[in-house]
């Protein structure tokens, strides 16, 4: 993880463009509802061309070990996005990846398979995004994206929330890959 911010970092630093609305650090608000952590840049790498690069982290487990909540989770997910006019304006499409490592179980409202297992494992995979960035004023704007790919998951299923008898698994997903409504902060 360390290795990929200094990265991100030396690519801020070696930007041939870094002046105004060239930075952005950014929440996404739908994270920011499953009381997970977040945190995002994106960096002027061309006229139309930024690199976006988002982490997050959820900690938590609710409810006591036998029967709670786990939403333990980390993830990074890097995305090159082309702008249609200029960037950090208008719509774009871009490129991402990501990875993650999760132990996750014990949901009611999703299925009974969720609310009766845990898993725990990792997942990384690519895909392809859509979206709009709305300028609020010199400072502020907001960002709507959706994207769809494809994520590799190897596991281990826990038969429960806590048990400790596992069956490993992997299984390849497609579908929706990336959902975010975020607050942008421009650094000048």
């Amino acid at each position: 993880m360390k290795k990929v911010l200094f990265l991100f970092a030396l690519l801020a630093l070696t930007a041939t463009d870094a002046y105004a609305q060239k930075f952005a650090v950014k929440s996404n608000l739908l994270y920011d509802a499953t009381t997970t952590f977040n945190l995002g840049m994106e960096i002027g790498l061309a006229k139309k061309w930024t690199l976006d690069i988002s982490g997050n982290y959820n900690p938590w487990k609710f409810g006591d070990d036998f029967t709670g909540t786990r939403t333990k989770h980390w993830m990074v997910q890097p995305e090159l996005r082309l702008w249609t006019c200029e960037k950090f304006n208008g719509h774009f499409f871009g490129l991402h990846g990501h990875y993650a490592e999760y132990n996750v179980g014990g949901f009611k409202f999703l299925s009974a398979n969720m609310e009766k297992n845990r898993y725990q494992g990792s997942l990384y995979g690519a895909g392809l995004s859509y979206g709009y960035q709305w300028l609020l004023n010199k400072r502020w704007s907001m960002e709507a994206v959706i994207g769809a790919g494809w994520a590799h998951l190897e596991y281990d299923k826990y038969p429960c929330v806590h048990c400790g008898e596992s069956n490993s698994k992997e299984r390849d997903y497609f579908g929706v890959t990336k959902a975010a409504l975020s607050i942008i902060y421009f650094l000048k």
